[in-house]
């Protein structure tokens, strides 16, 4: 099972919705194991499919923020949410969608992010569209390395006794309590993930590149993460240090550059650049960064934008066009053989209609009307044996001799009654009187049909014929 990771790039305020363009992404493919297949830069639809598709979402784009979430579940919690955060959006809850991390912090808040609904409609439905299946997002900032909060230390006697020595009216208890009541600041985590890229189009050929140019030069992208909130900001490279240092104030601070990164300059000198840009920074490695979001739990593709297997779009029926079309040519084939096998036996009826009505004509040329010409080439010949004195099949002379023959072990003598009209013969046989069950087949050997009434105990035989 294969992963492809994709780097998201932010979206653009300035830029009007009609105007999206995601430009060249960088990606790496994984494979079960976790080894790098292939990584580099490419269009949306150039990307190698794979089995799940994982987008990292731009810090810049999102929202975090602790809130206390109602115990709902499914579209009851999607319509609480919005207004849980409300209050901390400039823009209509309405118009951004909420993502909930399933991992309660110890307070027992949960992280609610935001993103702008019709960016992020926007992202979906572009790697929906270009097929690939079983979609996720990321936020970047959780894919960074984290470092583990360390246990609060026990506070030294120092601090109090200077408060103590400041205020010589203070107790010593009340200067220990002043020390208890300092939070501990939490760690804060800084990366510079590489320049700004726009998602506009550009209009001017020529300009373009000196536009790029100058937004790598001037603007970085940098994720700051303190705690389990996280911000994304575009900052200018000359103030990256001290954009990272005034957010970080006197918490521990962590910094990062992103390196590595497909289609960024691979020149020693312009890598050295970017990690000056944030002295002290440690490098971090896009595959290293893409790794890590293969173990992120939270999602962002929730609600109405969670993976559906069999969702009925534009790439599903781009995909299964080829089994369509071939379950419509066997359909047609189907048909067209049935209507094809149908006429060919209509005119086989026809044509066998025809010679029987010739031969009817031909052996009876008194015949006028034919509506059925074997019922009545059969009456004809029936009357044709009976004006020559032959005997019919139903006769009281022919059933008669033919049931003697069938009898069996019934005997003779214990027949009552037999009486015969309308061509069939009715058998009363005496009381007493054992017929096996055996004398149906033995009449049907001998071409006669027989039937018993189960009231009266009295059997009908006719011709089979």
């Amino acid at each position: 099972m294969s992963t492809l990771i994709v780097l998201m790039p932010p979206r653009d305020p300035a830029v009007h919705s009609q105007e999206w363009q995601l430009p060249e992404l960088p990606f790496v493919l994984l494979d079960k194991a976790g080894h790098s297949q292939r990584a580099g830069r490419s269009t949306l639809g150039l990307l190698p499919k794979a089995s799940a598709t994982i987008m990292l979402i731009a810090a810049r784009d999102l929202l975090t923020l602790a809130a206390v979430v109602p115990p709902l579940k499914g579209p009851r919690l999607r319509q609480a949410l919005p207004n849980v955060v409300e209050d901390h959006l400039i823009q209509d809850a309405q118009t951004c969608h909420l993502a909930l991390d399933p991992q309660r912090l110890a307070d027992g808040r949960q992280i609610v992010t935001a993103i702008d609904r019709g960016w992020f409609r926007f992202l979906v439905e572009a790697f929906t569209s270009a097929g690939h299946r079983n979609l996720r997002a990321v936020p970047v900032s959780r894919c960074l390395p984290v470092p583990e909060v360390a246990p609060p230390a026990v506070a030294s006697p120092e601090p109090a006794e200077a408060i103590a020595a400041t205020a010589p009216n203070a107790s010593a208890a009340s200067a220990k309590t002043v020390v208890a009541d300092v939070p501990a600041l939490e760690p804060v985590t800084a990366c510079v993930l590489g320049p700004v890229i726009s998602t506009a189009p550009a209009l001017l050929a020529g300009v373009a590149p000196e536009q790029s140019a100058v937004a790598v030069q001037t603007a970085l992208e940098i994720a700051v993460v303190r705690g389990a909130l996280a911000e994304g900001f575009a900052v200018p490279a000359a103030s990256v240090a001290a954009t990272v240092t005034a957010l970080a104030g006197a918490a521990p601070l962590t910094s990062w550059v992103l390196t590595n990164l497909p289609g960024e300059p691979a020149s020693a000198a312009a890598r050295a650049a970017l990690v000056a840009t944030l002295p002290g920074a440690q490098t971090l490695a896009f595959e290293a960064l893409a790794r890590r979001a293969l173990a992120c739990r939270f999602d962002l593709c929730q609600f109405e934008f969670a993976a559906q297997p069999w969702r009925l779009d534009r790439a599903t029926l781009r995909r299964l066009r080829v089994p369509i079309a071939l379950v419509v040519a066997s359909l047609v084939v189907a048909i067209v053989g049935a209507n094809v096998q149908w006429l060919m036996m209509a005119r086989q009826r026809d044509a066998i209609s025809t010679q029987m009505t010739e031969l009817l004509l031909n052996a009876f040329p008194k015949t006028t009307v034919v509506l059925d010409p074997a019922g009545q080439m059969s009456r004809q010949l029936q009357q044709l044996r009976l004006a020559a004195g032959e005997p019919s099949p139903d006769d009281f002379l022919a059933l008669a001799d033919t049931f003697a023959r069938s009898l069996g072990p019934v005997p003779v003598n214990g027949i009552a009654a037999l009486d015969y009209h309308d061509r069939r013969l009715e058998v009363t046989f005496k009381p007493g009187v054992n017929v096996d069950a055996d004398l149906t087949k033995r009449l049907a050997r001998n071409g006669l049909a027989g039937t018993q009434d189960s009231s009266t105990g009295k059997w009908t035989i006719r011709s089979a014929s």
